[in-house]
């Protein structure tokens, strides 16, 4: 009987485990970036539900706003890339740079714009790590 019960037990810490890490939410799929209307929602349901949310590998352009996740997880091997906003049409565009900029910290806010790194459209780099 002890060890039936033990059993069950397992197996329900088992599936627990199983279900939040269902849960959890991943930058994989969106590590190139692309249009906002791809990641905005993203952003705003897992703000809402409160799941974590981990950012793995590369994570460039777009992406790079699953920053203002409330529960995000940045893993150490993470890459981020940093660039200005484009209007889609390959212009630099003032309000799609502050889009991305409203995602980040202040500190990595202020970081980036004392760098240059939203000045134009050459990829900027910061590890996870960092």
């Amino acid at each position: 009987m002890k060890q039936h019960r033990r059993s069950i037990i397992a197996t329900a810490i088992a599936l627990t485990l199983a279900a939040s890490s269902a849960l959890a939410g991943t930058s994989r799929g969106f590590e190139n970036g692309g249009y906002f209307k791809r990641f905005d929602p993203v952003v705003a349901e897992f703000n809402q539900n409160g799941n974590p949310f981990r950012i793995v590998g590369l994570c460039q352009s777009a992406c790079t706003l699953f920053l203002s996740i409330r529960n995000v997880c940045i893993e150490p091997r993470a890459t981020f890339q940093f660039h200005a906003g484009n209007d889609g049409n390959g212009n630099i565009s003032q309000s799609a740079t502050e889009h991305m900029l409203n995602a980040y910290s202040p500190k990595l806010r202020r970081f980036v714009i004392e760098n240059g790194y939203m000045r134009d459209f050459t990829f900027h780099t910061i590890s996870g790590i960092d």
